[in-house]
């Protein structure tokens, strides 16, 4: 899964109405994921948050629900247009959205008490996640909490072209800890409303589901925090 040429995907594409995923990619299930909502439940995001490759910002609109001061900045125009569009329609002028590249983006520097990324860091190029660690480290207040949910090897055939770049453990804290301390990379579940059965698109590994019936795709949740 590392050759991120071949992995490619084109996120534009999948954040169109009409797109290859229909509206949003699988994992976009109209809330946040029950991993980072269990964080916000418990109380461990803090201050301003930067949501990090927001997609259609569930989790930004819930944070600024319950009165955050939400940044989410995103790729593709279509993504961001939908968030805009939702923040508006509920009336949370405290979440804004931005169009940029979160591995280069400038602007915001020691402006975020808390970062995540929220199945974002899998969909970067191998190659973009250095520059992406120096980004959000930069946007970084000091002592600033940093959650990231990505996928773990094995939610995806070995074989399979076009998906995201799923990390082991090992591989995962050399890209986060050259920047952050590393507090904790426990195993976690991204959920997903994936296509299943003879028609899918492709035969996933066997994975349980939730009470919803989404899938369970296997994941690291991992907390640092910025040190200086």
């Amino acid at each position: 899964m590392s050759d991120s040429t071949s992995n490619a995907i084109d996120w534009e594409d999948a954040y169109r109405e009409d797109g290859d995923f229909d509206g949003a990619p699988p994992w976009n299930i109209g809330e946040p994921q029950p991993e980072l909502a269990a964080l916000i439940a418990a109380g461990e995001v803090h201050g301003t948050v930067l949501d990090a490759g927001c997609g259609h910002a569930e989790l930004s609109l819930a944070l600024a629900a319950r009165g955050h001061t939400v940044v989410g900045i995103e790729l593709t125009a279509a993504a961001v247009a939908a968030a805009t569009r939702a923040a508006q329609d509920r009336g949370l002028s405290n979440a804004t959205f931005v169009q940029d590249d979160i591995t280069s983006f400038t602007g915001f520097d020691g402006r975020f008490d808390t970062i995540i990324d929220s199945t974002l860091f899998h969909s970067l190029p191998v190659e973009g996640r250095d520059g992406y660690q120096q980004s959000v480290h930069r946007a970084a207040a000091p002592g600033a909490r940093y959650y990231i949910l990505v996928f773990a090897k094995g939610a995806f055939p070995a074989e399979a072209q076009h998906t995201p770049n799923e990390v082991d453990e090992a591989e995962l804290r050399a890209a986060v800890g050259k920047y952050w301390e590393i507090d904790e990379v426990r195993p976690a579940f991204i959920h997903a409303n994936m296509p299943e059965g003879p028609d899918a698109p492709m035969q996933l590994p066997p994975h349980d589901h939730d009470d919803q019936g989404r899938m369970k795709m296997p994941a690291f949740l991992l907390t640092a925090h910025r040190a200086d």
